[in-house]
């Protein structure tokens, strides 16, 4: 049995570009550190690929880490044609476009006191009760200004919120016209929300039915790819999806910090999701373990800066 190429230890001088550092830890090729760079070829070329359907699924406490902007910026340059999401990031989003800021916290408060202080924590994030209100008018206004049309699939809900707002995932979304779906939207504060106005109200939202949406989507798709940050329900979503199809994802790519000898989902590696048939035994996959407020930018800013845009 022979050995592979050998390990190259990585050089580091001023001036080096996110791409070039990727490169360097592609050539050491140890670890997570070299699953990063190999996660960087596929994304390119998933990216360069004009067959492609590209999937991005956004779960964990994202857009409060700061990352929301990543999204939208891979949205606004034509790299997203479907999103799927957690209620919570959407939320977050949704708070950051109304002009509410999240804030740097610290882990070694006291909780109590926060609660005292009407502060809610997010590991080392703070984010005052004060955006909830704000948060909470405004989608009071949107439940009543869309009620009339009848319970709206969330896709469409979303849709409308985007072009309510002037910034963010959901803006820019609507903008490109970029489907938008939250399978758990109920597990969110826009789910709350729902439950508040349909103390008065009837339903605003119908829960179900962009399953038609995302499976024609997934039908009609010569060839998929997928970008998986944090895994959860929009992985299972995205993956499921492509399972009803007589095809899989061709590019796949997830970012996770949770293990996979655990049984959870969120931790499966990309190659078990072959025995179900969700990416095809020829698929380019690789699955990063790390902080994805790490790996995301990492990631896209050297794709970026080897596509050129």
């Amino acid at each position: 049995m022979e050995c592979g190429e050998p390990v190259e230890q990585v050089v580091l001088r001023p001036g080096m570009t996110v791409g070039e550092l990727v490169a360097a830890m592609g050539r050491a090729g140890a670890y997570n550190g070299g699953a990063l760079a190999k996660a960087t070829d596929i994304y390119e070329a998933m990216l360069r690929d004009r067959q492609v359907t590209r999937f991005l699924g956004l779960a964990g406490a994202m857009v409060p880490a700061g990352m929301g902007r990543i999204v939208s910026d891979l949205i606004d340059g034509g790299f997203v044609d479907v999103l799927v999401s957690t209620g919570a990031n959407l939320t977050h989003d949704i708070i950051e476009a109304l002009g509410c800021r999240h804030y740097h916290g610290t882990v070694s408060c006291s909780d109590v006191d926060l609660r005292e202080a009407e502060i809610n924590r997010i590991y080392d994030v703070f984010l005052p009760n004060e955006s909830f209100i704000r948060f909470e008018e405004f989608m009071q206004e949107r439940f009543d200004a869309l009620s009339s049309r009848g319970p709206l699939p969330v896709r469409e809900f979303l849709s409308e919120l985007g072009l309510a707002l002037p910034s963010g995932i959901l803006a820019s979304a609507a903008r490109r016209s970029v489907p938008v779906f939250c399978p758990a939207v109920a597990d969110s504060m826009i789910g709350l929300q729902h439950w508040l106005f349909t103390q008065a109200h009837r339903p605003a939202l119908d829960a179900l039915s962009d399953m038609n949406d995302l499976l024609s989507l997934c039908f009609d798709a010569r060839s998929a790819g997928v970008l998986i940050v944090g895994g959860g329900v929009p992985k299972n979503y995205i993956l499921q999806g492509m399972l009803m199809t007589p095809r899989g994802f061709d590019y796949a790519v997830q970012l996770t910090g949770d293990r996979p000898d655990l049984g959870g989902l969120s931790g499966a590696t990309l190659d078990e999701a072959r025995s179900w048939g969700k990416i095809t035994a020829t698929a380019r996959a690789v699955t990063v373990y790390g902080d994805a407020t790490i790996t995301l930018p990492l990631l896209v800013a050297a794709v970026r800066e080897r596509i050129g845009v």
